[in-house]
Order: structure tokens, then C-alpha cells, then sequence
């Protein structure tokens, strides 16, 4: 069976290297990895971590493309990869612009497609965007819907997806998680072992302008406040991202701001922190898993789980809720150690062995 696997950005590399490196051990599997590069480095790096080496590479990168342009781009260099490879399946993973362009060209091509990560939704088509709209479109497409929680499955089933199309696997991001974090990895930045960290990523299109600047604000209140505790953010290269982070928080004696780390730092950095806060996706998933509370930068959530668990809450691009939960955490031994309790609803670190039975039968 042939199987093209297809990554385009950093997060889809961490969360489908579990399944390429599990289907390469089968005999029957003949595993073709296509990276779209829609991230460079980032991807290349997470890629040069678990020892992968993809087959394809569309070097699809360019400097702030835009997603019409992107997309544009993608679908006849995916139209040709498709005609010259002749897969028996494609895989995908999560919900940017590469996955929702991957799923329409199968389409066009009437090639099977497996979803990893499938049946997250806000009901929200702009938040977040475009990654609400991408995920919904690819459901459409996939044959197999792999989904990392029972809630995920139910969201499908309210769209009308079949239920014998829908396996629930957890999620490969806790594989990915379980296979890196025991190993001994070094963060590379030089951190007082003695004071607390608060961690921070933010770089979410649907933040950019005046919540953004809210976030930074807030952050710079948090470092002023709290000289005793020492932020690290690792800073997105976008300028609608940087040129602001900049602004607040450059120069403030205990905020460091740094390029972005590679996984294997950023492991470290996660697994050092006391307290993280995020935007991002993948950290809601892998942080409550490290037994690390998440204040999550945004309005809504896709993952719902961690949030009903206690172990992530919802502050917003909010000026003063961001403010008040984490001075809580800082402050409150009792709240704090309500949310570090490290339970993961997201999986038990055997994800990939599930998808890679389904391909089996």
C-alpha cells in the first residue's frame, strides 16, 4: 500500500512523525513523506529531530504570502506530486491551509484520505482563522477521520460524518511528547534555576492589532509587577507579531525574548516552566500532559477537554483577565496546584499504533 504522508508546517511534522516512523516498521506500508514547506526552518528542524527525511519537498515558502497566494500555489504542485506518486492514500494532519488544500486535490483525484486529528471545531468559522474553516473543509474530503477524543468523534457525528468512518485514536501530539520529553534535551538559554518561568508563545492571526498589543501589555504589567519571576517568549518572526512584542517588552529586566526554539528546546523550555501561556494548539494538548497549567490567549477553544479537566482556562487576548490568572497562580499555592495535576485527556502515547492498525485492515 502506498501511502503519501504530507507536512507543511512545524506542529503537523511533530504530530505525524509518530505516524511515519510507525508505518515505516510495516512491511506492507511503502511510506512516501511530502513536505510543502508552508513553515521552512521550523518544519526542517522538527524533521531533523526524529530523523526524517522527507521524499518530496515543494519549498512552498515565501515572505508573508498570502493565504489566497498560497493556496494558489499549492494545488498544481500538488496536481503533479499526485499524478507522478499515484498514492493508495494520503495523510494529513490537523487543519492549515497545506491539509485543506492536500484534501481538495485528492478529491479532484479520487484518492483516500486519512485525517489525523480530525473533528476539532469551535463552531466559528473566524476563530481561529483560517484554521476553523481548513479543518471543516477537510472533513468533508477524508475517508478515514482519525479524531483524538470521544468529543472530537461526537462534533463529526453532528455533521453527519458516518460513524464507521470515525476512529478514535488520541492524539499523536502526546506519541511525539512521550517519545522527546524523556530524553535529556537542553533549552540553550540561560535562566536563573531559582526563580519561577512563565513561558509565552503568541502569534495567532486572528490576535493581530490591538489584542495583541492587549496580550503584551498585560505581560509587561506581569514582568513589572513580579521582579522575582522571569518570562521567556520566543518570539514569531511575523512583524505583526515581533515589531509589537518589541515594543512592550523589550528591555524589561526579567522578560527575555528570543527567536523561536526548536522542538526539542522547546520540550525543555515547557517542562522548565511554571506557568505557560499560549495561543497555540498543540501546547493546550502537550503542557496539562507535563502537569503544567495553560492560560490560553484566545476567546474560544477547539480542546475543549483540558479546559473542562480544570488544567487550561480561557483568558483572551483580555488585558485584565490575563493579568488576574496568572497573578492568581503566582500567588495561590491552592489554584496553582489545581491546575498541575498532569492528567492529559488527549491520549495515552499509543495514537499512531491505532491509525496504523485501521491502514492495516
Amino acid at each position: 500500500m502506498k501511502i503519501l504522508i504530507v507536512v507543511g508546517t512545524r506542529p503537523e511534522a511533530i504530530k505525524m512523525a509518530p505516524v511515519i516512523l510507525a508505518l515505516k516498521k510495516e512491511p506492507w506500508a511503502n511510506v512516501r513523506v511530502l513536505a510543502t514547506a508552508q513553515h521552512r526552518n521550523m518544519l526542517d528542524q522538527v524533521n531533523e529531530f526524529f530523523g526524517i527525511d522527507p521524499d518530496i519537498d515543494l519549498n512552498i515558502m515565501r515572505p508573508n504570502q498570502a493565504l489566497t497566494t498560497l493556496t494558489a500555489r499549492l494545488l498544481p504542485e500538488l496536481d503533479d506530486v499526485l499524478q507522478a506518486e499515484k498514492p493508495d492514500a494520503v495523510l494529513v494532519q490537523g487543519d492549515t491551509t497545506t491539509v485543506m488544500t492536500v484534501a481538495l486535490a485528492c478529491f479532484y483525484h479520487h484518492i483516500p484520505v486519512g485525517h489525523v486529528e480530525a473533528g476539532l471545531r469551535t463552531w466559528d468559522m473566524q476563530n481561529p482563522f483560517p484554521e476553523e474553516a481548513n479543518r471543516v473543509i477537510t472533513g468533508k474530503f477524508a475517508r478515514w477521520h482519525f479524531a483524538p477524543t470521544e468529543g472530537s468523534r461526537q462534533n463529526l457525528l453532528k455533521e453527519g460524518v458516518a460513524d464507521s468512518k470515525i476512529i478514535v485514536t488520541g492524539n499523536t501530539v502526546i506519541d511525539a511528547l512521550l517519545m522527546s520529553a524523556s530524553k535529556d534535551l537542553q533549552l540553550g538559554i540561560e535562566l536563573d534555576s531559582n526563580k519561577r518561568l512563565v513561558l509565552v508563545t503568541s502569534h495567532r492571526r486572528e490576535n493581530f492589532g490591538e489584542p495583541f498589543r492587549n496580550i503584551c501589555r498585560a505581560l509587561q504589567t506581569l514582568a513589572e509587577k513580579n521582579p522575582d519571576v522571569q518570562f521567556l517568549y520566543p518570539v514569531h518572526p511575523n512583524p505583526n507579531v515581533k515589531d509589537v512584542a518589541h515594543e512592550f517588552l523589550a528591555g524589561l529586566h526579567n522578560f527575555t525574548l528570543c527567536e523561536p526554539l526548536d522542538y526539542a528546546s522547546f520540550i525543555a523550555a515547557m517542562k522548565r516552566a511554571y506557568i505557560i501561556l499560549t495561543d497555540s494548539g498543540g501546547i493546550q494538548e502537550e503542557a496539562p500532559a507535563l502537569g503544567k497549567p495553560v492560560l490560553v490567549l484566545r476567546d474560544e477553544t477547539e480542546r475543549p477537554e483540558a479546559v473542562e479537566q480544570g488544567v487550561v482556562k480561557l483568558v483572551g487576548p483580555n488585558y485584565d483577565a490575563i493579568v488576574q490568572e496568572t497573578q492568581c497562580l503566582l500567588d495561590d499555592e491552592f489554584a496553582y496546584r489545581a491546575m498541575a495535576r498532569g492528567i492529559s485527556p488527549y491520549g495515552d502515547g499509543k495514537a499512531a499504533e491505532r491509525i496504523v492498525q485501521v491502514l492495516r485492515k
